[in-house]
């Protein structure tokens, strides 16, 4: 894909929503994290309707700390991989008071070293706490990115680093939740509703599919 359909695509995705935000629920970075580090293999509708109950209560790494495993467990147990997830971010709420004077750092490195937190997740707090030109590559945007040709990739860091590479400077801070929104809502995976996409001309997936 050449250039100038990268800037018409993006062109088009920003006049949709100028200023699209993450679905997670959160009204602080740390909040972010813990909601971002609970979304691994879940929904955000999911993840909203337990932060919805566990921030009212303990929304610092010290009162979460302060519930312990067994305690967090009970506020996210609708959640998948829930045991896994009590223990990171119990251990990376320590951290937090131990090393960071409970805020959250920001910088790659020292989010990496918190359990629970990959490279994906990195790259979601940089970019929407601290606004830094990051992509996060979910399973949406490598979908997405592969099917339109934005930035095929075999894997999800190549895809991250085309993308990186690609995308214009003026669309990058945004780009990360276009392209998750439009895998979400409109390129989906089983059956993208291709006849209602505004990138549809641009695209250069092979297999369209049209509304019935």
């Amino acid at each position: 894909m050449n250039k100038d359909k990268r800037i018409a695509i993006f062109a088009r995705l920003r006049k949709q929503n100028p200023e699209p935000r993450t679905e997670l629920n959160y009204s602080s970075t740390f909040e972010l994290l813990v909601a971002v580090t609970l979304s691994a293999q879940a929904t955000d509708v999911n993840v909203n309707k337990a932060t919805m109950k566990l921030f009212p209560v303990a929304n610092t790494p010290e009162a979460i700390y302060a519930l312990g495993i067994e305690g967090l467990k009970g506020y996210i147990k609708t959640i998948g991989l829930y045991n896994t997830k009590a223990n990171n971010v119990i251990k990376a709420c320590k951290l937090l008071i131990d090393k960071h004077n409970s805020v959250v750092p920001e910088t790659r490195e020292e989010l990496e070293a918190l359990p629970g937190v990959g490279r994906k997740t990195a790259n979601v707090i940089l970019n929407t706490a601290f606004g830094q030109l990051t992509m996060a590559v979910d399973t949406h945007i490598f979908r997405v990115s592969n099917r339109t040709k934005i930035a095929a990739g075999k894997n999800v860091l190549e895809v991250e680093k085309r993308l990186v590479k690609f995308i214009p400077d003026e669309f990058k801070l945004y780009a990360h939740h276009w392209l998750i929104l439009h895998g979400r809502y409109t390129c989906i995976a089983r059956k993208p509703r291709c006849g209602s996409c505004i990138i549809e001309d641009l695209c250069e997936f092979k297999d369209k599919v049209e509304i019935e």
